[in-house]
């Protein structure tokens, strides 16, 4: 970790959540032109190194201050390489955060996903106070609709969003103030 590295808000077994920081262009150039990224959470149209910073300083940092979270980026804990980002995001249209992920291919299918998702969804229970997480999808993209069903949350309704020409299904925690109608 270099010095201009920010210290870890989050760990696991495995990685470190952390916020990004300038430093972090490269890492955030690849993953936002990776086409599964791409196909999967859309086009940021960022470049090149300073693009992908301004990506960092001007929506990934101020999200934070604003909003006390953000998407973080992952890092091994091993070898403290960038494996990806997991965070949560605020949007205008929902009534509570969306909790947000992706990963560079190469660290796919390991379950860091998972035990990454845990964590943040951890984090924002007891840390952040926030109870009700949703998690947004594309219809074809099974790895998140399995990670967001393995985290517990439903699939609440499928909307075109604004910005986007497609539907996206919306997965939602349970709420925890609604009493089941099974007790």
């Amino acid at each position: 970790m270099s010095a201009s590295t920010p210290p870890p808000l989050i760990t696991t077994e495995r990685t470190t959540l952390r916020l990004p920081a300038p430093d972090d262009a490269e890492f955030f150039l690849e993953l936002l032109n990776d086409p599964e990224f791409i196909r999967f959470t859309g086009d940021r149209e960022i470049r090149d190194l300073t693009g992908a910073r301004g990506y960092v300083t001007e929506r990934l940092l101020p999200a934070h201050a604003t909003h006390g979270f953000t998407l973080y980026v992952v890092e091994s804990r091993e070898t403290h390489q960038p494996l990806g980002i997991n965070g949560l995001v605020r949007r205008d249209y929902l009534d509570a955060p969306d909790i947000g992920f992706g990963f560079l291919a190469r660290h796919c299918d390991q379950g860091i996903g998972h035990e990454t998702s845990v964590a943040v969804m951890d984090y924002a229970q007891s840390t952040l106070a926030q109870h009700v997480i949703y998690g947004i999808t594309r219809p074809d993209n099974t790895r998140s609709i399995r990670l967001l069903e393995r985290l517990g949350l439903k699939h609440n309704r499928t909307q075109t969003l604004p910005g986007l020409d497609a539907p996206q299904l919306i997965y939602r925690t349970p709420d925890p103030n609604q009493r089941s109608l099974s007790t």
